[in-house]
């Protein structure tokens, strides 16, 4: 499906962007990986069953130099088919008034400044392919409302916009854009969001996730690799007709809260 095609991932060192990140290479495709974490960059390069289909690159997708530089170290590629727009934070979880500027600053630098950077920077790559596929990793936050969690819902929304925009300008190329809204995905980070939740309200995390649960028709969270499969889809030549949309991961948001 993706034999020998060439991808770049950002914060792909852990969770969601290394289970997309081994779904692409099961299906044939190089990925080219970053994330700011150094530990996990090493660990993913030591890994001998990688070998010659992830290529690891420590990388703060915040610093549009770093960006710069990392994909003037890709001239070499010249062409690649893909690129994943992985990287955000959960930002603070409080009231907007008590939210600080730097924490507003940084949760929508991180969010939503890092997808300018690699699209902008991979747009040349893919445009010399004069194919491909940008996929963004948005959020039914992206979609809804989200009280106590503003910054997020605010990047979240903004990476839609982003995804519209970028999908009329790049079509005539032969150039997919398009969103994945993940709703409440297992693992530890959903868990750092349920604990900061029920710390703010005064309530129990238990009752939170439950609550969580209940935001949907499903009744269950998702999982990484229900998100790993779409982006692969997404990435493949089934999806060629396929631009410009946000989907939705999760089970059927039916209310947020």
């Amino acid at each position: 499906m993706l034999k020998n095609k060439k991808f770049i991932i950002s914060a792909a060192g852990d969770g969601i962007g290394l289970k997309i990140t081994e779904s692409i290479i099961e299906k044939g495709g190089i990925v080219y990986l970053t994330d700011i974490d150094e530990q996990k960059i090493n660990k993913i390069n030591n890994n001998k069953k990688f070998n010659n289909k992830i290529f690891a690159t420590q990388l703060n997708a915040n610093n549009y130099e770093d960006v710069k530089k990392y994909f003037l170290s890709l001239k070499k590629l010249k062409k690649i088919d893909g690129l994943i727009n992985n990287i955000g934070i959960a930002g603070p979880t409080k009231y907007l008034e008590n939210i600080s500027n730097e924490e507003w600053e940084n949760t929508l630098k991180t969010n939503l400044n890092s997808h300018f950077y690699f699209s902008k920077f991979s747009i040349p790559f893919l445009k010399k392919n004069k194919s491909g596929s940008i996929v963004n990793i948005s959020s039914t936050a992206g979609l809804f409302g989200f009280p106590q969690r503003t910054p997020y819902a605010a990047s979240k929304w903004a990476i839609i916009g982003l995804t519209k925009s970028l999908a009329m300008e790049l079509g005539k190329y032969n150039i997919r854009v398009n969103a994945i809204c993940p709703g409440s995905v297992k693992g530890d980070r959903m868990k750092r969001v349920i604990n900061s939740k029920a710390k703010l309200l005064k309530t129990t995390a238990n009752k939170i996730q439950k609550e969580f649960e209940l935001m949907t028709s499903i009744r269950s969270f998702v999982t990484k690799e229900d998100i790993a499969s779409m982006v692969v889809y997404l990435l493949s030549d089934h999806s060629r007709n396929i631009s410009g949309q946000s989907i939705s991961i999760d089970g059927h948001t039916e209310r947020m809260i």
